[in-house]
């Protein structure tokens, strides 16, 4: 296992950030071409390609599906060059494929990078999740509290009224009754279609979204995700494995979860230090998309290592030749 020493989290970020911008620049491609599928496997094909570039024994641990449903970027591959840091990966090659293809605001190429066997093995079912952004005390809301119970809490440890908070949530029919129950107590709802990781980002940078809490099911894996992102930028946030049937169960015990029932805080899902990049595809509130010019293409990277708490926004011009 890769010790934090062997991590050298600052040398390896600004590969990762290699990675994740060539993603965009393969999926921009596709902006507004309507096709969901191609615009994936075009960031599919370059993230994986740049990772094999690194120098690092990888393991994808939230990538594609299953060895048996994606042919790259599976759950189980090794990735990089076989040299440096056995390290855990989590990827999502383009969060936001419909984004894409539809020309929507805040499409993103998102992946995650900690020593081995730090980052939680979630399975592809739902998550309940919970965020909120940094400089609060502990548990200052949880899963257990009602939606209601969440907003009036945090707006008393803002110092606020409950009409002052701004909840973000997946406009999802699943949500109908959270909705409801969270305009009842006067706060305002920022509904987002796609991204819930973009949706959870916006909580660590109130000032700057306008978003106080994230609340909502979403996929398990882009939880870890998101936990990675806020592990960087401080927050906190809870998430808890939403089972339909007895193959969801089963694909928990796979990964090996043994307790079903487990919430999970952000520690829980990272448990080291870790690096995360996402670089913008679309337009969108954290980023900006990719742009062309005759002469260069530019990509806006976020790139953040929770060792230092360092968030840096990298702009990169790629002269086209």
């Amino acid at each position: 296992m890769t010790t934090p020493t062997d991590f050298n989290d600052r040398l390896l970020s600004l590969g990762l950030a290699r990675v994740s911008e060539a993603a965009a620049h393969a999926s921009a491609r596709l902006i507004g071409h309507g096709d969901e599928k191609a615009a994936d496997q075009a960031a599919v094909n370059a993230m994986r390609e740049q990772l094999n570039i690194l120098d690092i024994r990888g393991v994808v641990v939230i990538g594609e599906g299953e060895r048996d449903e994606a042919p790259m970027l599976y759950i189980g591959e090794e990735v990089g060059t076989g040299e440096g840091p056995a390290v855990d990966i989590a990827l999502d090659p383009l969060e936001g494929t419909t984004l894409t293809a539809k020309d929507m605001p805040n499409a993103l190429t998102v992946i995650a990078m900690a020593p081995r066997g730090t980052l939680l093995h979630a399975p592809d079912v739902y998550m309940e999740k919970l965020a909120i952004g940094p400089g609060f005390e502990k548990d200052v809301v949880s899963l257990d509290m009602t939606p209601s119970e969440r907003i009036h809490a945090l707006a008393k440890a803002k110092g606020c009224e409950a009409h002052d908070i701004t909840c973000c949530i997946l406009e999802r029919p699943r949500h109908e009754e959270l909705i409801a129950e969270v305009r009842a107590t006067g706060a305002s709802i920022r509904l987002i279609t796609d991204g819930d990781v973009a949706g959870i980002i916006h909580c660590a940078e109130p000032d700057v979204t306008g978003i106080d809490i994230y609340m909502g099911s979403g996929g398990a894996p882009e939880g870890v995700l998101a936990a990675s992102a806020l592990k960087c930028m401080g927050g906190q946030m809870w998430g808890k494995l939403l089972f339909r049937n007895d193959d969801e169960r089963g694909r928990a015990k796979k990964a090996g979860i043994t307790d079903l029932d487990k919430i999970y805080a952000r520690d829980d899902m990272v448990r080291a230090d870790v690096i995360f990049a996402a670089t913008g595809v679309t337009n969108g509130s954290i980023l900006h998309g990719v742009k062309r010019n005759p002469k260069f293409i530019e990509t806006e990277t976020i790139l953040m290592r929770s060792k230092t708490g360092s968030v840096r926004r990298v702009i990169y011009r790629n002269p086209i030749r």
